[in-house]
C-alpha cells in the first residue's frame, strides 16, 4: 500500500508543477484523459492520492489519440498515451513533456468454446489472422503450434480498436517487427485499416465484443484480460520461447532498456534472442504534461501576492527538475502496476 501511495504522489503531484499545497490552493481537482490501457492503474492511484493530498483526480479513458488531442487543446490537466508522441504531436502540443510512468503487456485474448486457456501462437500467424489469411481455428498453422488440441472449424473473428489507440500502436508495432507483409500493408500506428474484423472503441469496447463472440480474438491490456477472465495466448518471442503476459515476461522485456533518449520514448517490443523470458508485446505508457498548464495564469497571480516568493521561485525550477521526475516515475511505475498481476 505504501508503495502505491508513493508512486501516486510522485506522478500525480507533478501534474500541477507545484507542491500539493499549491495544488490545493488553486484547485481541488485534476482532470486527465487518454489511454484506456492505463485506466486500471490510474483507478488504483487516484483515490490514494486524494486521501494523501485532498486533491481529487478524475480520468476519462477515451483512448490514447483522444488523450493526445485533449492535452494539445489544454482541455485537461494531463493526458496519457501508450504510444510515444510523434514530432508533429510534440510541436502541436506547444511545450509538453512525456514521462514513462508505467508499463504492462498487451495480451492476445480469445473466446473459443472448449479450448484450453493458453493456446500457443507466433507473431507470423497472428499477423496472418489480422491480414485475413488465417480464417479458421483449425487452420493447419494453428494446429501445428498446438499439437494434441482439438481445434474446431470455427471462424476466427479478429476484433480491433476503432479509435486512436496506443494499444493498437503496440500491437501493430510488434506485428510489423515480425511480419514484413504486415509492415508493408498495414504498418504501425495508433489507428490502422485492418482488412478484416470488427472494430470497437476502447479496451472495454473490444472486451465487450469478445465476451459475446465465440471464435473472437482481441489485443487488449492484460489487466482487462484478467479482470474479464479471458483466455489468452502464449506468444512466441524472438528466442523461440512461448511466454505469457505476466510479471516475469514484462520485467524481462523491460530489462532490454539500456538508456533513455532525450524525448523519453521507449520501445520494448520483441526483445532480442538472448532475452528468453521476455513477453514480446509489452509497452511503456506515458503521462503527457504541459510545461505551462491551463491554470498557470491563476498561479501567476497567486505568485505575486505577499508571501508567495517561494512559490514563484518553485515554478521556475520545474523544467530543471524534469529529469529527476522522469527517473522516479520510471522506477516506481512498473513495480506499482505489474506487482498486482496474477500471471507468473
Amino acid at each position: 500500500m505504501k508503495r502505491h501511495v508513493a508512486a501516486a504522489a510522485v506522478v500525480l503531484s507533478a501534474l500541477l508543477g507545484t507542491t500539493a499545497a499549491t495544488a490545493k490552493t488553486n484547485a481541488e481537482s485534476l482532470t486527465g484523459a487518454g489511454s484506456s490501457f492505463v485506466f486500471p492503474l490510474v483507478s488504483t492511484w487516484a483515490p490514494l492520492y486524494e486521501a494523501a493530498t485532498g486533491v481529487h483526480v478524475s480520468y476519462n479513458p477515451i483512448g490514447s489519440g483522444g488523450g493526445i488531442q485533449a492535452i494539445q487543446n489544454r482541455t485537461v490537466d494531463f493526458g496519457a498515451s501508450d504510444a510515444p508522441l510523434t514530432t508533429d504531436q510534440f510541436n502541436n502540443c506547444k511545450g509538453c513533456v512525456q514521462i514513462p510512468w508505467a508499463l504492462s503487456a498487451t495480451s492476445i485474448s480469445y473466446k473459443l468454446d472448449g479450448a484450453p486457456p493458453h493456446l500457443k501462437i507466433t507473431g507470423k500467424v497472428l499477423a496472418a489472422i489480422y491480414l485475413g489469411k488465417v480464417t479458421k481455428w483449425n487452420d493447419p498453422a494453428l494446429k501445428k503450434l498446438n499439437p494434441g488440441v482439438s481445434l474446431p472449424d470455427t471462424t476466427i473473428t479478429p476484433i480491433f480498436r476503432s479509435d486512436g489507440s496506443g494499444t493498437t500502436y503496440n500491437f501493430t508495432d510488434y506485428l510489423a517487427h515480425v511480419s514484413g507483409e504486415f509492415a508493408q500493408k498495414i504498418g504501425t500506428s495508433t489507428q490502422v485499416n485492418f482488412p478484416v474484423g470488427v472494430g470497437a472503441r476502447g479496451s472495454s469496447g473490444v472486451s465487450g465484443v469478445l465476451q459475446r463472440t465465440n471464435g473472437g480474438i482481441i489485443y487488449v491490456d492484460v489487466a482487462y484480460a484478467l479482470r474479464s477472465h479471458f483466455s489468452f495466448f502464449k506468444v512466441q518471442n524472438a528466442a523461440g520461447k512461448y511466454q505469457l503476459p505476466g510479471l516475469r515476461g514484462i520485467a524481462a522485456a523491460a530489462s532490454s532498456v539500456k538508456s533513455v533518449p532525450a524525448d523519453n520514448s521507449l520501445s520494448i517490443v520483441n526483445p532480442g534472442k538472448s532475452n528468453k523470458l521476455a513477453y514480446p508485446i509489452c509497452t511503456f505508457t506515458y503521462v503527457l504534461l504541459p510545461l505551462k498548464d491551463r491554470r498557470s495564469e491563476v498561479r501567476g497571480e497567486a505568485a505575486l501576492r505577499p508571501g508567495s516568493e517561494g512559490r514563484a521561485r518553485r515554478g521556475g525550477e520545474d523544467a530543471h527538475e524534469g529529469q529527476e521526475l522522469d527517473r522516479r516515475s520510471f522506477q516506481t511505475g512498473p513495480e506499482s502496476w505489474t506487482r498486482d498481476l496474477s500471471v507468473p
